[in-house]
């Protein structure tokens, strides 16, 4: 296990996901938008990220959704804690971080029910009206 720990951290792009989730849960759509990259390409470091017991899993309907892994023993909590001090200053995990909030605060790209869909509404008529 500890090997693929320090496997998924090798990879840029996995530690901008695990950078993204520490706000909160995504869904694969969101981190697609979010990283910019193809959604294979998302879904293969998801796999990898899910593989070290880093980030967890739920579906709902068609839709996935990750979060950052609670520790599962002392190794993770200490491996989180380190993930925090050095996500907070490189510049790109900055940018993502403000990205990731505004993406938030507008709803994300999965269809859900409540307050996010209806924002989703708001944005998309008020984007047609610009058009």
């Amino acid at each position: 296990m500890v090997n693929q720990t320090f496997i998924a951290l090798s990879d840029p792009t996995r530690l901008r996901i695990l950078n993204l989730l520490r706000g909160g849960e995504l869904c694969v759509g969101d981190l697609v938008h979010l990283l910019a990259v193809p959604q294979p390409k998302a879904s293969r470091h998801l796999g990898c990220l899910r593989n070290a017991g880093l980030v967890t899993a739920r579906r709902e309907g068609l839709w996935s959704f990750y979060a950052l892994a609670k520790p599962a023993n002392e190794f993770h909590r200490l491996l989180l804690g380190a993930l925090e001090v050095g996500l907070n200053e490189p510049s790109e995990f900055i940018a993502d971080t403000q990205s990731a909030a505004e993406f938030r605060r507008v709803g994300g790209c999965c269809p859900q029910e409540g307050p996010r869909k209806q924002v989703r509404r708001n944005l998309t008529k008020a984007q047609g009206a610009v058009s």
